[in-house]
């Protein structure tokens, strides 16, 4: 007589997985490309209980402080203002150094000499579910923002960081991230 038990573990872990996985979007990415319409930066998005991971992954970027920053459109033509302003549905001031920041705002990137750079950074003011005010995956869409310069973390509304450089826009995505 065969065992149970290998049937019993594949159907528990089957539903496992089944019950961890919710029904609205948990990934995301967007392919960031320069004013010139080359791809330096891919960005993978992921749900988390506590925000949004992102994991950034540049190469080719001018050595440098940048700020980075989630925009309020889902839209990137250069010079990269059709990605409108940070993305900000609290209706806060901006900054980090302003109490209750945009939703959209992050630290500042350091670039190394390399222009290469990969960086994790979580947003617990984000999320990927569909439906919510501070979705990046709302209906007219979200983008991720390079700028010139380094963001002061106070100036509203923007930073004072400068022209953008480099722009991507967020999409859903059923894959893993690499």
């Amino acid at each position: 007589m065969r065992s149970p038990t290998p049937v019993l573990f594949g159907l528990v872990a089957a539903l496992a997985v089944t019950c961890v996985t919710p029904a609205s979007a948990q990934l995301a990415v967007a392919q960031i490309k320069d004013s010139s319409g080359k791809p330096i930066a891919d960005a993978n998005f992921t749900q988390t209980p506590a925000g949004v991971l992102i994991r950034l992954d540049i190469k080719g970027l001018p050595a440098g402080e940048r700020a980075f920053h989630i925009h309020a459109v889902g839209k990137c033509e250069a010079p990269f203002t059709s990605a409108g302003p940070h993305f900000n549905p609290g209706g806060h001031k901006h900054g980090m150094m302003a109490g209750q920041a945009h939703a959209g705002d992050m630290p500042n990137l350091h670039i190394p000499q390399s222009g290469e750079l990969s960086i994790q950074v979580l947003n617990g003011a984000v999320t990927l579910e569909k439906g919510k005010p501070n979705s990046l995956l709302k209906e007219e869409g979200t983008a991720l923002v390079i700028h010139a310069k380094a963001d002061d973390y106070k100036t509203d509304p923007a930073g004072d960081a400068g022209d953008r450089i480099a722009c991507g826009v967020v999409t859903e995505s059923g894959q893993a991230p690499k």
